[in-house]
């Protein structure tokens, strides 16, 4: 890596902001965007127009949002919005996981901002949250073909404990479900 480069990675600065009724638009944008930038080459295009009408339909994005226990947050890269992440809690889990566990619904990242560090920061993000709900557990569905993904996901120190459907248009889809445990103060 060249000196400009790495300076570049230096300097960048990440935050998180979180997402508002208001951002809808936005919201449904970033997330057409980057789930066609990652499963479209594998998936019909008739599965994944089906799948983007309905996942991300205003509509549906604003009753996500609005439910109490479920967290968005964009991330910010030098203030610019680079993507998004998706957390949810008790009964908002896509799957019941029991009560001492949080979710990692969506880690959704703009294809320019693509290993940049977003995805540990909000890796990071749903840990401390988890912890400041008194949560044990963090979770996620990952499907299985995604060996990119996959590879993050045990490098952050997630097992798989078991899998689930996912329904993409018409495609029965394997997700393996990722689980850490968080440490404990002691």
């Amino acid at each position: 890596m060249d000196r400009a480069v790495k300076e570049k990675a230096i300097m960048q600065i990440i935050s998180l902001r979180r997402v508002q009724p208001s951002d809808v638009e936005q919201l449904q944008a970033i997330s057409r965007i980057t789930f066609a930038d990652t499963f479209a080459g594998a998936n019909t295009e008739a599965d994944m127009k089906k799948h983007l009408a309905s996942a991300y339909a205003k509509e549906q994005l604003l009753a996500e949002i609005e439910t109490p226990a479920s967290y968005f947050y964009f991330g910010m890269i030098d203030n610019q919005c680079a993507g998004y992440l998706k957390l949810n809690v008790d009964q908002a889990q896509s799957e019941d996981r029991g009560a001492t566990t949080l979710e990692v619904e969506r880690i959704y990242i703009l294809p320019a901002f693509k290993r940049q560090g977003l995805g540990r920061t909000f890796l990071q993000a749903a840990e401390r949250l988890a912890q400041d709900l008194g949560k044990e557990r963090i979770w996620l569905g990952v499907w299985e073909e995604n060996t990119a993904a996959l590879a993050f996901y045990i490098k952050m120190g997630f097992e798989q404990v078991g899998q689930h459907v996912f329904v993409l248009g018409n495609d029965r889809q394997t997700d393996l479900i990722m689980e850490k445990r968080l440490a404990t103060a002691e």
